[in-house]
């Protein structure tokens, strides 16, 4: 245990929580739980034009929902400004920094000749060391400047070991003396982000690989600033199949969290599948338990090669990844029955089909129910859709499943409300004696008990597949089989 450990999460409101910050919250929490730690929830608000209240809130809630919980904040960037710019003051006052007075223009021209040139375009230096009075001069005449930092110049390098990827270096002669400070007073991410890495004593960075660019830049703001260097671990890249970048502007709002909450996903299920985009463990184990997981990190255990999340945008069966509907799946399929009571009821509650006496006098049937019917489900929706039949007399007949298993078998029209009869007549209705009753009656008529059986069980729930019929027949109820079976001879009417 390290309770030095310090790590952050810090989005940019700029949206909703999509699934590679997602991961990356996960990553960062994963590890505060597992050292010890502390993580700090950051919002990077300082893009006004783009951040929102509503993205904030999206953020938090999607946390929440992942149950995702921080330390300390959730802190805003933008409070911070000041410090920020007093910082760049001060690295102006050391030598670290200074004033450029280049215009856009000027620069421009300096990257269309370097393009002429077929040279990479980096700063000159041109104001790098103008003298006090020279400085004085343009101030002056109220020339606009932007502030940069000196990049140490000849040989040498800035250098780390990245958790993830190993050391990495890059050349000062590499690094341009980069902005810090825009002219319209702004300060840049890459100088705002290490203001607030230092204030909040973060002494692990877990970020996405696209981070890997900064870095080298943090670091010699870091040192100019003489404090000590977080150790950084990069985290590869969520792939599309079509190996681009999962991106919010690319691939809309199935890269959201909130669309798996609103598509019948179980939090831990989602958190589950999150983790394995990018990071395993030696056995390859797939399935967690939040305290094994927090047991099994490591960011050692990140791999370098980007991950594939599947989208399926057309797929009727899979309308996403499937791995993720398999995840999900099995612990819809084997929590306990009253973790995911609260689920089953709130998707009822939406399709307007739940009845208060499911959380009163029928709770038992309702658990049983769920219990018999969750064996094929893989969302919770999907007790809304696919179950609906059990909770509602009002639901679709599945097209195929009529035409195969009642309308091809026209003896069905006078079956139906014989095997009505008998059902209702049972003293004791049960799976055994609505067995007895159907196979006795096949017999009877010189037809094989499949054919009742199927013509049965889309009668009575639209679907052509399903539990055990029997099962099926005792969950719904005697009362509601035999009113569906009459209802049934209907399907034939214009045939």
């Amino acid at each position: 245990m390290n309770k030095d450990v310090v790590v952050r999460f810090a989005p940019s409101p700029t949206g909703y929580l999509h699934i590679g910050g997602a991961r990356t919250a996960i990553y960062n929490w994963l590890y505060a739980r597992k050292t010890g730690g502390k993580l700090i929830l950051r919002i990077e608000d300082t893009d006004a034009e783009r951040s929102s209240e509503e993205s904030i809130k999206g953020i938090i809630d999607g946390l929440k929902w992942l149950g995702i919980t921080w330390d300390e904040g959730p802190y805003f960037q933008s409070h911070f400004i000041e410090e920020h710019l007093a910082t760049a003051q001060r690295l102006l006052e050391t030598g670290h920094a200074y004033k450029c007075f280049c215009t856009k223009e000027e620069l421009d021209r300096k990257r269309e000749e370097a393009r002429r040139n077929k040279a990479d375009m980096r700063y000159d230096g041109t104001c790098r060391n103008l003298t006090p009075d020279e400085i004085a001069e343009k101030e002056a005449t109220g020339l606009p400047y932007t502030i940069r930092l000196k990049v140490p110049k000849g040989p040498g390098s800035v250098g780390f070991q990245d958790i993830v990827y190993g050391y990495i270096e890059k050349k000062y002669e590499d690094i341009e003396d980069f902005v810090i400070v825009r002219s319209n007073g702004q300060p840049l991410y890459v100088l705002s982000n290490a203001v607030d890495d230092i204030r909040d004593g973060i002494t692990h960075v877990i970020r996405g690989q696209d981070g890997l660019a900064n870095t080298p830049k943090q670091i010699l703001i870091y040192r100019a600033l003489g404090k000590p260097v977080p150790r950084f671990a990069h985290m590869s890249l969520t792939l599309d199949p079509q190996k681009a970048k999962i991106s919010k502007r690319r691939h809309g709002e199935r890269v959201a969290v909130h669309f798996y909450k609103e598509h019948g996903f179980l939090p831990w299920a989602f958190v589950n599948f999150l983790v394995l985009l990018g990071w395993s463990t030696p056995d390859s184990k797939q399935i967690f338990s939040k305290e094994e997981l927090i047991e099994a990190f490591s960011l050692e255990g990140i791999n370098r090669a980007n991950s594939i999340f599947d989208i399926r945008k057309d797929d009727p069966k899979f309308f996403t990844d499937p791995k993720a509907l398999s995840i999900n799946a099995h612990y819809l399929r084997t929590l306990p029955l009253e973790e995911i009571e609260p689920y089953v009821r709130a998707e009822l509650e939406k399709a307007g089909i739940w009845d208060p006496e499911y959380a009163g006098v029928k709770r038992d049937w309702f658990l049983s129910t769920v219990d018999l019917i969750r064996a094929r489900f893989h969302v919770t929706t999907d007790f809304a859709t696919l179950g609906r039949c059990y909770f509602s007399d009002e639901f679709p007949m599945e097209p195929k499943a009529l035409k195969k298993n009642i309308l091809k078998h026209g003896g069905l029209k006078e079956w139906f409300p014989m095997l009505a009869d008998r059902l209702e007549a049972l003293e004791i209705f049960d799976a055994g004696g609505a067995e007895k009753v159907i196979r006795e009656t096949a017999e009877e008529v010189g037809i094989k008990a499949g054919i009742l059986i199927n013509g049965i069980r889309t009668a009575v729930t639209g679907q052509a597949v399903g539990p055990g019929l029997f099962e099926v027949l005792g969950a719904i109820g005697q009362k509601r089989v035999v009113e569906r079976l009459r209802r049934a001879v209907a399907l034939f009417n214009g045939l």
